[in-house]
Order: structure tokens, then sequence, then C-alpha cells
């Protein structure tokens, strides 16, 4: 994936609702419904480090962002993403 790619998915993370679909590093396939957006994601607390943005940007080889259906942190890697949608 290109950084250009990388910077339209993080936009569109951050203005809406996208489904990507990707290859875990167990090798399964996940289809995940995410967003990036504030008005959806909690606000940041100390007990979730995840939740902190400066945490979140640590690894330029991962991409984290909130699950909607799991209400929570997850991430993949950038280079295991099949589709997007």
């Amino acid at each position: 994936m290109t950084e250009e790619e990388k910077d339209a998915l993080i936009a569109s993370l951050k203005s809406s609702e996208v489904t990507v679909k990707f290859k875990k590093v167990s090798g399964d396939e996940r289809t995940m419904r995410c967003t990036l957006q504030e008005s959806v994601i909690p606000p940041a607390t100390k007990e979730d480090p995840l939740s902190q943005k400066k945490v979140r940007a640590v690894s330029p080889e991962v991409c984290s962002v909130w699950d909607i259906e799991a209400a929570g942190w997850r991430s993949f890697r950038w280079e295991n993403i099949i589709s997007v949608e």
C-alpha cells in the first residue's frame, strides 16, 4: 500500500465508517467495520493506552482503529489489507 493510499484510508476513517478486510497475523481473514471519527471513539484514558494518539501512532507498519462492532481498539498491518470499502 502506497503512502497516498494510507493517507486516503486514514482520511476516510476520520470522516466515516470503513470496512477493512485483512489477513490476521495468524493467517485468518477478518472483516472489520472501523473508524477514527472523534465523535464515535471514547475519550482517552490512562487505563487504556491505545486510546491515546501518541501510542496509536507508534508503529508505521500498523494502523490502530476503533472496531465499531467490538467497541474496542484493534489494529491491522498495512501490508495485510485485502480490500477497503
